[in-house]
């Protein structure tokens, strides 16, 4: 199906009957949770870059988070990499770890944004690799910036893989969505004003906070980004962006289409969500009810969407056209 024939908004997506695909193992470094996968297809086969905890840590969000890699023939049964392939290093990535995976493939080469988390704050970061087991990291994306977030915090990189007017675009944030633009898919300049910003209803599904999922499709009708939406459950707690789990929170996700000669500028966008929690492992986690999309791909004729399952487990759903 080619990404030229995509109309808005995308797909019907059903939940495979074998969820969770994926969930924690063993005493080591994926023990305590998996979950936020980003996809690519590479030879034939599913690349799944997942988020995964330990429990190293001290206190209810303990685990030090690294990113682990496994491959499926079928997009569903997966044989995982014995270590991960993307590991805390540097000072902005101590004890919180590397975060939320995306991936986007130009040329020969794949470009993943992750969060780098420190335990204070959330610094989005840029690696690239040529075979998804060796990456080269190339720091901190945003340093200094000085936008309508605050000036540490970025996460959520959804980077377009065409050009658009000269430049590559990506869509960033977790409390309202940004955009920013490079030559070369490295540097990036950031725009001050949001594109997209939560609904202000507070019974919408996105009007605590809006956040970027998968890469973005570019489409005859505009750039299609489905995107992460979460909603207050309760007036109990601290509100605000700025630590979401300080009361009860459900994500869902909708869809938004950009314009292709505009890219900041939005043409429709999903009135409801598309995908939301519904069974026990979306339900109960880690974070109740969540489910978190971060990995699409085309593949054998279907569309495969990977997500992240309270924050705990592995999911796919399946769009066959």
């Amino acid at each position: 199906m080619s990404k030229s024939s995509i109309l808005f908004p995308f797909g019907s997506f059903v939940k495979h009957e074998s969820n969770p695909i994926l969930s924690p193992r063993g005493e080591g470094w994926e023990s305590k949770d998996v979950f936020n996968p980003a996809a690519v297809v590479k030879d034939g086969k599913v690349y799944l870059l997942y988020r995964a905890e330990d429990r190293t840590g001290m206190g209810k969000w303990n685990g030090t988070s690294r990113i682990g890699l496994a491959v499926s023939e079928d997009g569903i049964r997966f044989e995982r990499h014995p270590e991960p392939v993307l590991i805390p290093t540097e000072p902005y990535e101590a004890d919180g770890g590397c975060e939320d995976p995306r991936v986007t493939q130009i040329g020969d080469t794949y470009y993943m944004t992750y969060t780098a988390y420190d335990g204070k704050n959330a610094r989005m970061c840029l690696a690239t690799s040529k075979d998804l087991f060796n990456w080269e990291k190339h720091g901190i994306v945003f340093p200094g910036w000085e936008g309508d977030q605050a000036r540490e915090w970025s996460k959520a990189g959804a980077i377009l893989p065409e050009k658009i007017n000269g430049k590559y675009v990506m869509y960033f944030g977790d409390s309202c969505i940004w955009i920013a633009y490079s030559d070369d898919a490295i540097h990036w300049e950031p725009v001050k004003e949001p594109v997209l910003r939560p609904r202000e209803n507070p019974d919408d599904f996105d009007s605590l906070l809006v956040e970027p999922g998968p890469q973005p499709l570019l489409t005859e009708e505009g750039i299609l980004l489905i995107y992460n939406g979460a909603r207050k459950l309760s007036e109990s707690g601290r509100s605000g962006t700025g630590n979401i789990h300080a009361f009860p929170v459900r994500y869902e996700a909708g869809q938004v289409l950009f314009s292709r000669e505009n890219p900041a500028q939005v043409i429709r966008r999903t009135e409801t969500s598309f995908f939301a929690p519904e069974s026990q492992a979306e339900t109960e986690g880690q974070v109740d009810n969540v489910v978190f999309l971060e990995g699409l791909v085309e593949f054998k004729g279907a569309w495969y969407l990977y997500y992240g399952m309270a924050d705990s487990h592995i999911g796919v759903a399946i769009y066959r056209p």
